[in-house]
């Protein structure tokens, strides 16, 4: 056996053990409440070696924060194309960051936490900027630069029809009398965001 090798790759493991962990944990206390105590013990590893990998517990943050980023970037990588009419493309982004946000449904409450707390951190607001900068660059030539209809309202618009829904769901299990995170129940809401992007680019008179 390679014992460089092996080392590594259980270096490799134990790193992505914490993560998940420190993921896990944020998700439930937020930056503040998270305990490294309570991350070493979720991930089977000792505290030293947290700090071994990470450094810091700012620098854990970070990398958790990282790990959703890169996976947001791939998931957007293709509906940023500019490719197509405006209505195709505005409907592949929503399909994009709802497949995102799907996939890492604790992704919409560590960020909500964050942004709650005042901890905007720079990080937050760079991994912001593509989904913004595409809606105002897909609809500002039909837009006015500023006012009610303006593209940055857009923005808020549609990523909050997405993010919200992941957010709330659990609570509105009763309400509804059923899971509305459940896989019918999320394919209808996404259904939901289409029609009303198709109403809003009628009423703007974008195809």
């Amino acid at each position: 056996m390679d014992m460089k090798k092996h080392t590594a790759e259980s270096g490799q493991q134990s790193a992505a053990a914490i993560l998940d962990a420190a993921d896990e944990v944020l998700a439930e206390s937020g930056y503040e409440g998270m305990s490294m105590r309570a991350v070493a013990e979720l991930a089977g590893v000792n505290k030293a070696l947290i700090f071994y990998h990470y450094k810091s517990k700012a620098l854990l943050f970070e990398h958790v924060l990282e790990r959703y980023y890169t996976r947001h970037q791939q998931a957007l990588a293709t509906a940023l194309d500019d490719q197509g009419p405006p209505s195709k493309r505005l409907h592949r982004l929503i399909d994009a960051y709802f497949n995102f946000i799907d996939a890492n449904r604790r992704y919409p409450r560590l960020i909500q936490q964050q942004v709650a707390s005042g901890d905007t951190t720079k990080l937050i607001r760079k991994n912001l900027q593509p989904f913004y900068k595409w809606t105002e660059a897909a609809l500002s030539e039909y837009l006015p630069a500023d006012g009610p209809l303006a593209a940055r309202h857009f923005y808020v618009t549609f990523s909050g029809m997405v993010i919200n829904y992941f957010t709330y769901g659990p609570v509105l299990a009763e309400a509804w009398g059923g899971d509305p995170l459940s896989d019918d129940n999320v394919a209808e809401r996404r259904a939901h965001v289409h029609w009303v992007a198709d109403r809003v680019l009628e009423g703007l008179q974008v195809t």
